[in-house]
């Protein structure tokens, strides 16, 4: 029993590294259909989605980059998703330099599995230098900001765009960010203007938000990649967001096994009788 426990307490620390990778991938390969519970936060921004009438738009800033898109990617498809269900015309933008390839990846995607029309049913205006700059001149004209979209079309010759010009013609505004963008949505966007603000952030920024919940500056917030799998069991379309959790879950499981045998062998060898390495000897 103690060789078995001194052996684990100086296990090959690459055992552990293939450990974890077969435990991240075999969920990827064989999902594991874990039980996700939604919270209030997410419920808040899928109802209040849900209660647009059908043709109000929706404004959805795509604010981050790659190193976040694992997690914020999965809630902006299962957002767009609900968008597109719902017959809700999307305009796409973003104010982060790494996000253009990201939002227009997903832009087309969803569009191409829900049967969107680029310039009817959505518009994807690219990327603007300028953040809060970009979030005033939208209270007065968002044309004052991007002239053209993303391919070079003046937007008044798309038949989405005609009709909108402010927030005013928004009924919500939803950034979904990797950094302080929400902060700077709330402050020049709502409190200036008064749109409606849902935010989705990455896991380790969510409670920095949750006040922001209570005193309505924000009207509902995903959290991490946890928060994606939730939207995703409300609009009933699971995908990377629960094959996420489901290696996240086991992944977890996986450590805290670790450190509680780890801590258990600890105590047992730590408290076993030390060994005599020397034979005794005689007295005179």
């Amino acid at each position: 029993m103690h060789a078995f426990l001194d052996k684990f307490l100086h296990i090959d620390r690459r055992y552990i590294f293939i450990a974890v990778a077969i435990g991240v991938v075999l969920p990827l390969i064989f999902p594991l259909k874990l039980k996700i519970t939604t919270t209030p936060p997410v419920e808040r921004v899928y109802r209040e989605i849900n209660a647009l009438k059908p043709g109000t738009p929706v404004l959805v800033s795509v604010d981050y980059d790659p190193s976040t898109e694992p997690e914020l990617s999965p809630m902006t498809v299962a957002l767009l998703r609900q968008c597109f269900a719902r017959k809700l015309p999307v305009i796409i933008m973003t104010l982060h330099p790494g996000g253009p390839g990201l939002a227009l990846g997903i832009s087309n995607k969803v569009a191409a599995e829900t049967g969107a029309k680029e310039g009817e049913d959505y518009v994807f205006l690219g990327y603007k230098a300028g953040g809060s700059a970009v979030m005033l001149a939208f209270g007065r004209d968002i044309r004052l900001a991007y002239p053209y979209d993303y391919n070079g079309r003046p937007l008044d010759q798309l038949p989405m765009m005609r009709n909108i010009k402010n927030y005013d013609d928004i009924g919500m505004v939803v950034t979904i960010s990797g950094s302080t963008f929400p902060d700077a949505w709330i402050a020049y966007a709502h409190e200036r203007f008064g749109p409606k603000i849902a935010a989705g952030v990455t896991a380790v920024m969510a409670a920095d938000y949750y006040p922001y919940l209570s005193t309505n500056q924000l009207v509902g917030l995903v959290g991490g990649l946890k928060g994606a799998a939730e939207y995703e069991k409300l609009i009933n379309r699971p995908d990377r967001g629960h094959l996420g959790m489901d290696a996240q879950t086991i992944i977890h499981i996986f450590i805290i096994l670790l450190i509680l045998l780890g801590n258990v062998a600890y105590l047992i060898t730590r408290a076993r009788p030390a060994r005599a390495d020397a034979a005794p000897t005689g007295g005179a």
